[in-house]
């Protein structure tokens, strides 16, 4: 529950919010750049459609009621990615030394520009920070050490604690009514618009920055209270709305 005199909150999603894939993007290139591009494969294509396969593998597992941790499944997709890709051998095309270099690369996240400036002014304008991942909150908590972004550990919270992952609205709801209850103010903040809309729908007010996606797509996920271009952009109209 938030403390009686914490009244405004925002709420992070983490991994493509906060922190950018790109140090996994970075890693491919390493480890397979020229065998990729003799496939015509681009590197940043084949680790989105790594991330974005190993989250809807995950999400659809634990809305089965087969909850699978993240870190699992996206290891585990990796070769089916390449399949998918035009790689007819995928295991003889990338080992798995390979994989665990690229693993190494996730558990490696670093913040996207202006992330500690954004948290920074949001706190100073009297906020209490949190971040709301489906990633392993060790490893997030992680990610803001190295960093060198203070993050109280305690606020570093798994979507799947609640039984289902989100966008399941149950994990937002839950938070409102758990961490947040009594708050005056609550903010759910992230780069993937599927994210913030499925909050706003739960009763958070909604901040969409389009640093990853680019393209808010309005016609299928609604309007947002605040749209911006970076993160320190959207903690400055977060203050002002």
């Amino acid at each position: 529950m938030a403390h009686p005199t914490e009244k405004k909150h925002v709420v992070f999603d983490i991994e493509g919010t906060v922190v950018s894939h790109h140090r996994v993007f970075q890693a491919l290139e390493e480890r397979l750049g020229p065998a990729l591009q003799d496939a015509g494969i681009k590197p940043s294509l084949l680790g989105y459609t790594w991330f974005e396969v190993a989250e809807r593998e995950y999400t659809y597992c634990g809305m089965s009621g087969n909850y699978v941790p993240f870190t699992k499944v996206f290891r585990a997709v990796f070769f089916r990615i390449l399949w998918m890709a035009g790689i007819t051998k995928p295991r003889e095309f990338a080992s798995e030394a390979d994989l665990d270099f690229l693993m190494d690369a996730y558990a490696s996240l670093e913040p996207r520009p202006g992330a500690k400036q954004c948290i920074q002014h949001l706190r100073d304008s009297g906020y209490t920070v949190w971040a709301f991942t489906a990633g392993d909150p060790k490893q997030v908590h992680g990610y803001f050490v190295k960093a060198g972004i203070d993050m109280d550990v305690d606020h570093v919270l798994a979507s799947d604690t609640y039984g289902v992952p989100k966008p399941a609205l149950e994990p937002y709801r839950a938070l409102l009514s758990n961490e947040l209850a009594g708050a005056d103010e609550v903010w759910f903040a992230a780069a993937h618009m599927w994210d913030v809309s499925a909050a706003r729908r739960a009763g958070f007010r909604g901040a969409f920055c389009t640093v990853f996606e680019n393209e808010p797509l309005y016609d299928i996920f609604g309007d947002m209270d605040v749209v911006e271009d970076t993160l320190e952009e959207m903690a400055r109209a977060i203050t002002a709305h």
